[in-house]
């Protein structure tokens, strides 16, 4: 199985400095969205070294995936190959929160991260923080990723309604970062690909003026073509936060593991409704 895929970014109307960052490497099937925050360049700063430290986590655990790609129905294998992604953001909060004892300008500062690698007919995520991963399967869309956000966190409480929730101006307070502490929680699934699979991560400049039946639409627009688009619709809309959209498309076959302690979500069983 392997991948195509392009990236977009741009700072925005209001921001100052653009502190997203991503990764895209079609070889590895990685693919990162990072949104950094910190001010004073912290965020630039924080989104990039997490950046780097998953590419070169994953990197050097490319054995565990070609393990995978060799016996994808494997058990053992399919949690290897959640762990190497999981451990990746480990290692990025890690030296994030470092980095930040060393400056006290820097202090505080963190990242968002939307993380996807796709191997031999399965995709992993990885989350923390409000960025997001959307899967666009035959013309459906569905958001694989939980906004950790505290918007969010009231809704699945019930402490607000989903009508309440929209009604409430500031969605970017979030309840987890890379940096922040030198561990963070990391929300990881597996699930099943096909080919001609699309996906789109992006940072909250962009998902905060989309809507889900926006997104099949304007990815049937190609790679390069769909990714600028999604920014320049953000930059239409007000432009209030930096904006990156990543766009992947994947090619190949795969099979699926049947160990039920395993979390395999199909995309068409996730409702994806969010505040």
């Amino acid at each position: 199985m392997y991948c195509r895929s392009f990236a977009a970014t741009d700072i925005g109307r209001r921001r100052q400095i653009n502190e997203d960052s991503f990764l895209r490497s079609d070889e590895l099937g990685l693919f990162v969205v990072a949104d950094g925050m910190g001010g004073h360049a912290a965020g630039e700063v924080a989104s990039q070294e997490s950046i780097d430290a998953i590419h070169s986590m994953v990197s050097g655990g490319v054995d565990v995936i070609v393990r995978f790609n060799e016996h994808p129905e494997g058990i053992d294998e399919a949690r290897n190959l959640t762990r190497l992604l999981e451990s990746a953001i480990q290692s990025a909060a890690f030296l994030v929160f470092g980095i930040a004892q060393q400056s006290p300008a820097r202090q505080g500062m963190g990242t968002t991260i939307s993380a996807l690698l796709i191997a031999e007919g399965f995709g992993v995520t990885a989350q923390v923080g409000d960025s997001r991963v959307y899967c666009v399967r035959e013309g459906d869309v569905v958001q694989m990723t939980d906004d950790h956000t505290l918007v969010n966190w009231q809704v699945k409480q019930g402490l607000l309604t989903l009508a309440e929730a929209r009604q409430i101006t500031d969605h970017n307070v979030i309840t987890r970062a890379v940096g922040s502490h030198e561990y963070v929680q990391v929300d990881t699934q597996i699930f099943p690909v096909k080919p001609g699979d699309c996906f789109l991560l992006c940072s909250d400049g962009l998902h905060g003026y989309l809507k889900h039946p926006e997104i099949p639409k304007i990815m049937e627009l190609g790679l390069e073509r769909s990714a600028r688009r999604f920014v320049a619709m953000a930059n239409e809309r007000g432009g209030k936060d930096n904006i990156t959209a990543l766009v992947v498309e994947v090619e190949g076959y795969g099979r699926l593991p049947t160990d039920p302690g395993l979390r395999h979500v199909l995309p068409s069983a996730r409702a994806g409704k969010q505040a």
